[in-house]
């Protein structure tokens, strides 16, 4: 009677040792990749890896993760159905939520690789963009060109219609300096500045590839006020996965935001 009574229990406890040694397997792969997806921008940016085996490493650290989701989720259902005790049932579900937090990102921008359109180069104004200047010499080994083409300027405007030159009720003069606090404040490094040519030059690098991306503001009189410009040109990359349009939206709001204050 007693082998009887026992041998009910004997599928609990292989479920809930199966579901230990899985959410074991889950959260060490899903820390092996997030270390990998961590580590491959500042190995990119100190030589250790190229930039295509670094974006490579962010591919296969999201592509396992996944992976440790879905066994991390196995875990989890074992261990409930074996009842196993609350520890193992917390450790599968941390590990669950760590690989889809370290799956998540790389997959949102290959998401919106797939949305926005290809392109590295933005401008509020199309039709007559700020031209660079004083970053030339940066961009010598840079892929991209400073040219800005007419199917930029369409795919522009089918991806990104919001963009637009900001309209300031300040005069040129006042409006430039508004212009270069706010460059300052988003942390980029002014390359050059002219409060009498009325536009600066400014390069912003992103934290964890290290990329530089260029920038001009341009500010010009109007009726009412001052009218800016602002251009956004990574030196490489064919797709900016959005950055660029990004960049110049949340410089135009921190513009706009400094000039309401008094």
């Amino acid at each position: 009677m007693a082998a009887t009574a026992a041998s009910p229990a004997a599928p609990a406890g292989t479920a809930a040792r199966a579901g230990r040694a899985l959410a074991r397997l889950a959260s060490a792969a899903a820390v092996l990749c997030a270390l990998a997806e961590l580590l491959a921008g500042p190995a990119y940016r100190i030589g250790a890896l190229a930039l295509g085996p670094a974006l490579q490493t962010m591919r296969w650290g999201a592509t396992i993760a996944v992976g440790a989701a879905v066994v991390a989720l196995l875990a989890l259902l074992l261990a409930l159905r074996g009842k196993a005790p609350r520890a193992t049932r917390w450790h599968a579900g941390l590990a669950l939520a760590l690989a889809i937090a370290v799956a998540a990102p790389p997959l949102v921008m290959y998401g919106r690789l797939l949305q926005l359109p290809r392109i590295h180069d933005i401008s509020t104004d199309t039709a007559d963009p700020p031209a660079f200047d004083a970053v030339l010499p940066r961009r010598a080994l840079a892929r991209n060109p400073v040219d800005y083409s007419a199917a930029t300027a369409a795919q522009q405007r089918s991806g990104y219609p919001d963009l637009e030159p900001l309209l300031l009720p300040l005069a040129p003069a006042a409006a430039f300096e508004r212009a270069l606090q706010a460059a300052r404040a988003m942390g980029w490094e002014i390359v050059a500045a002219s409060a009498e040519a009325l536009r600066l030059e400014a390069t912003d690098t992103t934290l964890l590839f290290g990329f530089e991306d260029d920038v001009v503001v341009r500010i010009r009189p109007h009726p009412q006020g001052s009218v800016v410009d602002v251009r956004s040109l990574s030196r490489i990359g064919g797709s900016d996965f959005g950055t660029n349009a990004t960049r110049v939206r949340a410089y135009l709001k921190r513009l706009a935001d400094r000039a309401a204050t008094p």
